[in-house]
């Protein structure tokens, strides 16, 4: 099943582009088998990384197709599909070709601010109409809205919901959910930083923005912490401390790209209305690498 395959180091995607803005088909693959070689145990692909919002329908049905030729069955593949029009979800679910893709992340209904009940009957409706598996993903800072533990909870009912990516950064909410999901209900670290306190008290770990550059470290760091060696981990963990917040001091993903180029893989650039790293910014992320 879908959520056996989906414990360890999930890769929150970047997508490369050219210095002119297209996708970079030559860079993709470079960065598919650079965080494969690292480790990882899984893809997630038109994520809040890959800038899904400023690509186009067309560009994100190639790149998916890029992605599950060149990867073929090597790790499980996760799909960013979401949005705040229930029923333009549900009519992209319809036209998605997600042969092959073993579950779908859907982000909590942004800018309309619902209630809880709104989101909860949102959720059963993508859930209901995805061929398969959703993950579940609160991150409260991009959406507007939190989805609590109560209704997390009530959602791991239902059997397409297989588990959730809490990027809430409320540990207390994430206890709540690990001390009364289903066991076999995946919580998922939104939050590099927090992986290793999640996993201590049950998470089953992370959908990384890191692991892009870091895969073969970030992977190490979390099946340590898996395996219950919280010590080694955690010098692990520390070599991120510094480096982290620049990853996200310019936006997500504009701190990671910078890193990537730094290591060859692909350039630094972003679409509107993000910009490239300035220069001091990447100043700082190449002194701290």
């Amino acid at each position: 099943m879908a959520r056996e395959r989906l414990r360890g180091t999930g890769v929150a995607l970047v997508t490369p582009f050219t210095t002119d803005l297209k996708v970079d088909y030559e860079a993709l693959p470079k960065l598919l088998d650079f965080v494969l070689d690292g480790g990882v145990n899984y893809l997630v692909i038109n994520g809040t990384t890959a800038e899904s919002v400023t690509t186009s329908t067309e560009e994100k049905a190639e790149i998916l197709q890029f992605v599950k030729k060149h990867v073929g069955k090597r790790v499980p593949l996760v799909y960013g599909l979401g949005g705040n029009h229930t029923h333009q979800v549900l009519e992209t679910i319809k036209q998605t070709d997600l042969e092959g893709v073993d579950a779908i992340l859907s982000v909590s209904p942004y800018y309309n601010k619902p209630s809880q009940q709104g989101i909860y009957q949102h959720y059963v409706q993508v859930a209901d109409a995805s061929p398969v598996p959703v993950i579940l993903y609160n991150v409260p800072g991009r959406t507007g809205s939190n989805v609590t533990a109560d209704t997390t909870l009530k959602l791991a009912s239902h059997q397409n919901i297989i588990g959730t990516k809490e990027a809430s950064g409320n540990l207390e909410q994430c206890m709540q959910i690990a001390k009364n999901k289903p066991a076999d209900f995946l919580l998922i670290s939104g939050d590099d930083m927090l992986t290793l306190p999640m996993i201590s008290f049950g998470a089953d770990g992370i959908i990384s923005v890191l692991a892009n550059a870091f895969p073969e470290k970030f992977n190490q760091m979390v099946q340590l912490a898996l395996d219950h060696n919280f010590t080694e981990a955690a010098q692990l963990l520390y070599d991120f401390v510094d480096l982290n917040p620049l990853m996200y001091e310019e936006s997500n993903p504009v701190g990671v790209k910078a890193a990537l180029e730094h290591f060859g893989v692909c350039s630094a650039a972003v679409r509107l209305p993000l910009l490239e790293a300035s220069a001091g910014l990447k100043e700082r992320i190449q002194k701290a690498l």
